[in-house]
């Protein structure tokens, strides 16, 4: 069997005192999206830089393919397409002067995909890179990834600035690619609701350490609103705690009862739960996964959100 297209093992990156990213360990398979979420200061930035080569870990590894990136760099590196998180290129060349460069420099160049592409994005190929707005460049970075009939593509936010159309248009190449040939595709994102279609697996980072690296949907199955009212009953014995059996990760009290974030849903835990002394009008609701991103990743356990 084929070596997964990305695997980190143990991956930890140091400055110093301070950890970037804490043992990091996780595998992207062929023909699926793994989207990594997280905050600002997360440590997207420096795992990205190790899954391409670019930095060397201070401890575990990065692997492309079953190989170390950071020995092998040179030879992976042809097998995988980069769209950066701040579109870049000479300022006055155009993109079919790009196009150019970088088919001189790769063997398996599709020129007639990447200008249907350009076509499809209503961006012009003889207009210099400078005069481009921000969402027609990082769609001519797209393009040039995209080009070479890349086996892996590393998005780095590739989204952020981008208006709504723009953003549309990426991730329905993105969606495109994965059909037409089963492209696998790493990103980190900001643009959570927009991945949320897209993403087969998921990742959050917070403070370097991978907390939540899990399929979607499983992910979404397990994670619930609960909102009720509790009544102090005479037989009452679970006052306060009536949740715990649902992991709660927020609980607030509101004017009209109690709502509650939780991570260990599933139908039989609400049924008991609904069925027991003083709780009324129980009801669970789905979160979207920017809720769960929130819920994982923003204030410490048990704040008021």
């Amino acid at each position: 069997m084929s070596a997964d297209p990305l695997r980190l093992q143990g991956l930890t990156v140091r400055y110093g005192p301070l950890v970037a990213v804490d043992g990091v360990s996780l595998s992207v398979g062929r023909g699926g999206v793994f989207a990594l979420l997280g905050r600002n200061g997360s440590g997207k930035s420096s795992l990205v830089r190790c899954v391409l080569g670019q930095q060397k870990p201070t401890a575990g590894a990065a692997t492309l393919f079953g190989e170390d990136v950071w020995t092998h760099r040179a030879r992976l590196m042809a097998r995988v397409g980069v769209v950066p998180e701040e579109p870049d290129a000479p300022r006055e060349m155009t993109p079919a002067e790009l196009a150019a460069f970088c088919a001189s420099l790769s063997p398996r160049w599709d020129g007639n995909a990447f200008s249907a592409r350009l076509a499809r994005f209503g961006v012009p190929e003889r207009t210099p890179f400078s005069s481009l707005s921000k969402g027609q460049r990082s769609l001519t970075l797209l393009s040039l990834a995209l080009a070479p009939e890349p086996e892996l593509i590393v998005m780095d936010d590739p989204t952020l600035g981008l208006d709504a159309v723009a953003r549309r248009a990426l991730f329905e190449e993105v969606v495109t690619e994965l059909a037409d040939r089963g492209t696998t595709v790493f990103l980190t994102t900001h643009d959570i609701a927009g991945v949320e279609g897209i993403t087969d697996r998921v990742g959050i980072l917070k403070g370097g350490r991978l907390l939540v690296d899990e399929e979607v949907e499983g992910l979404k199955a397990r994670w619930r609103t609960v909102r009720y009212r509790s009544e102090v009953t005479e037989n009452r014995t679970d006052f306060g705690n009536e949740l715990d059996e649902m992991s709660p990760e927020r609980v607030k009290v509101r004017g009209w009862g109690i709502e509650g974030v939780v991570s260990g849903y599933s139908d039989e835990a609400f049924a008991r739960f609904s069925a027991r002394d003083g709780i009324v009008d129980a009801e669970a609701s789905p979160l979207a996964l920017e809720e769960i991103f929130l819920a994982v990743a923003g204030e410490e356990k048990g704040a008021a959100r």
